[in-house]
């Protein structure tokens, strides 16, 4: 069946004559192309002239003020960060990479002024930390665990994970992450150990003090209101530890969170050796493919109050869903959905990917948990992308041993999802939000989000508009939603989501950028399929219910 027949069966679209875009007019279409590409050499130039003034008076300043300037360097990587920029916002999207993702790169190394860290035996005590929620939210936990160890001088017990929440998994931390590599990768930074000593342990009258701080915390807040609590009980534990640390900190220990994050979090060897069989598999048969990650859950979907499609009966059992909660407020359903509040379905999210331009034969791979509606729910993404896989399809047997732990096979739908060439989700969680942090990282590999409120507008609507229309449309309001390194706006978005702090540029060159992709285009599919990225500090996956569950 072709896309357009797959369109107009699933929309009931009615065929109408649609008035061409560009209808005459070719002669003023050609003047306008002219007048635009003549008139960008004068405002670089100007801009450019800009910036030297600017620098030459930053330069007369420092040499008769005596003091040091800085940031000069920042207002001439400003101007070729701008016209790199401009040229990302003027060109149609390639929706398999961003052109201009080679020219940055992570860069969190210690700065030459972060002191070594404190020794155990002079430090201000011990800090046990309770990780809460599923994995990738666990994670941030730990990420922040070690920032917080590192604010109050403390040495830090290896977290202990959740194993009360939702996802009941009894893991422990060295059944999930490297636990030797990561006291390891960190010993410049804090004092790391597995348990706290017996002798401390037995000189203690009282119980390690337990408390909860509030999310978000500052600095500042540790330093007044932990540290002389850990100062006078020397073993002091902290509970439901996640996002209870502010978002924006100080560069070095941004840069901490980052080598914490993407460096110090290694998965074991057997998750990280079943996670890469899964990865050459899907190489084996394609070079390159597409992580979806759905979160489809019955209890989420009840949670967000929306409203899919399914009638009477989809309404009646989320609502009996819903009741677990006490004090969720009675929600519109299609107020939701206008608002962008609700998590696209599986069909939305391949309607969204087609329009795109992802063609018929492309390669998915499906990170899900339990699916509501069952393959009912996932068939006509199916029928949208043939090439359909999920972990256990490719490695069902390797996976049995995992099978009764949420979190482990979380993790490996989270290396699938690092090492595909473009990931994309239905939803704004946890694993999403670290994902996206990540191939930010590793040099803006391409993730692409929903723009939910925009693509809502237009699902709603697409029974009154041809495919054609509808594919114009989607591809208008994903600009922004497709991991450029543009999107990142000053002051916004979490910093596990945005590691702006641990990124850097490359000098650009435009001449450069059109012989690489050309050379890109000519790689033969074998070439490709052994190239596949470095998964050797990798960590977690989701299955969680992100900021959309409480705590």
């Amino acid at each position: 069946m072709s896309l357009a027949e797959v369109w107009r069966s699933s929309a009931r679209l009615v065929t109408t004559n649609s008035p061409q875009l560009n209808g005459g007019g070719g002669n003023k279409s050609a003047l306008w192309k002219w007048r635009s590409f003549s008139g960008q050499p004068k405002r670089t130039v100007m801009w450019t002239w800009v910036c030297g003034f600017m620098l030459f008076t930053l330069g007369v300043i420092s040499l008769f003020t005596g003091h040091v300037v800085s940031h000069l360097e920042w207002y001439s990587q400003q101007l070729s960060k701008r016209s790199l920029l401009d040229m990302s916002r003027r060109e149609p999207i390639d929706v398999w990479k961003s052109k201009y993702s080679k020219f940055f790169y992570g860069c969190s190394e210690r700065g030459r002024n972060f002191p070594p860290a404190v020794q155990e035996h002079r430090s201000n005590g011990y800090l046990l930390i309770a990780a809460s929620g599923g994995l990738n939210q666990q994670r941030t936990g730990i990420t922040d665990a070690v920032v917080v160890a590192r604010i109050l001088n403390a040495t830090l017990v290896v977290p202990e994970l959740d194993h009360h929440s939702y996802w009941k998994d009894d893991s422990d931390f060295n059944d999930i992450f490297d636990v030797n590599w990561f006291i390891a990768s960190l010993t410049k930074d804090v004092t790391i150990v597995k348990r706290v000593p017996d002798r401390v342990m037995r000189s203690m009258e009282k119980p390690p003090y337990t408390m909860r701080v509030p999310r978000k915390s500052t600095p500042e807040y540790y330093l007044d209101q932990v540290l002389p609590i850990l100062s006078r009980r020397h073993v002091l534990q902290l509970t439901k530890f996640d996002y209870r640390l502010a978002n924006d900190l100080d560069e070095d220990m941004q840069k901490l969170r980052c080598r914490v994050n993407y460096h110090a979090l290694r998965f074991t060897k057997r998750i990280q050796s079943v996670g890469m069989k899964v990865v050459k598999r899907m190489r084996k048969m394609a070079k390159r493919f597409i992580a979806v990650h759905l979160r489809f859950e019955p209890d989420m979907l009840a949670f967000s109050g929306c409203d899919f499609g399914g009638g009477g009966k989809e309404r009646a059992e989320l609502a009996e869903i819903r009741k677990r909660w006490d004090t969720l407020p009675d929600l519109d359903p299609l107020e939701e959905r206008k608002r962008g509040k609700c998590p696209l379905t599986p069909h939305e999210v391949g309607l969204m990917l087609r329009a795109l331009g992802f063609a018929n034969d492309t390669y998915i791979y499906v990170a899900s948990g339990e699916i509501y509606g069952g393959e009912k729910t996932l068939s006509p993404l199916r029928e949208l992308f043939p090439n359909f896989y999920t972990k256990e399809m490719l490695a069902n047997d390797e996976l049995k041993p995992l099978l009764p732990f949420s979190s482990r096979l979380a993790a490996i739908d989270y290396i699938v999802s690092d090492e595909s060439d473009v990931f994309i989700t239905n939803n704004n969680g946890n694993m999403a939000k670290i994902l996206a942090g990540r191939r930010r990282y590793m040099g803006h590999k391409r993730t692409i989000r929903p723009n939910a409120k925009k693509l809502s507008a237009l699902f709603m609507d697409r029974e009154k508009m041809e495919w054609h229309t509808f594919a114009k449309k989607v591809k208008s309001c994903q600009r922004g939603f497709m991991g450029d390194p543009d999107e990142f706006k000053p002051g916004r978005g979490e910093f596990h989501e945005y590691p702006q702090a641990c990124i850097c540029q490359r000098p650009f060159s435009y001449d450069k950028t059109s012989k690489e992709d050309e050379e890109d285009d000519n790689i033969p599919e074998e070439v490709h399929n052994n190239n596949i990225t470095r998964h050797g500090h990798l960590s977690s996956a989701d299955n969680e219910r992100d900021e959309v569950f409480p705590d």
